[in-house]
């Protein structure tokens, strides 16, 4: 699945169940929200998390938990994107331009 079939495949998804008629200042928390997990499960992986209220978890499982993060700060951002009809690929591009002219030689 390409970008663009992503981002619409999201747009579709949490359409259907409500999720992209939050308000945006509600789906901003939601990012910072999961964005925080995202540390969390970088932490888990890169010194663990050594709480005597949570098992150990092999290096896999810690990677698994953070691609899976990394999904919800997608979609979150998707969300977004679509909420002013961006494309990711746009995204993408203009990203890529600025910092192409930003560190060019």
């Amino acid at each position: 699945m390409d970008v663009t079939e992503f981002q619409q495949w999201v747009k579709q998804y949490y359409k259907t169940r409500g999720w992209s008629d939050l308000d945006i200042f509600i789906r901003i928390g939601f990012l910072a929200e999961e964005t925080g997990e995202v540390a969390r499960a970088i932490r888990a992986l890169e010194i663990g998390r050594n709480r005597p209220d949570e098992a150990e978890s092999t290096f896999e499982e810690n990677k698994q938990a953070l691609t899976e993060e990394l999904g919800d700060v997608l979609g979150n951002v998707i969300v977004i994107a679509n909420k002013y009809d961006i494309s990711l690929k746009e995204v993408f591009q203009l990203h890529k331009s600025k910092l192409a002219e930003r560190y060019s030689e």
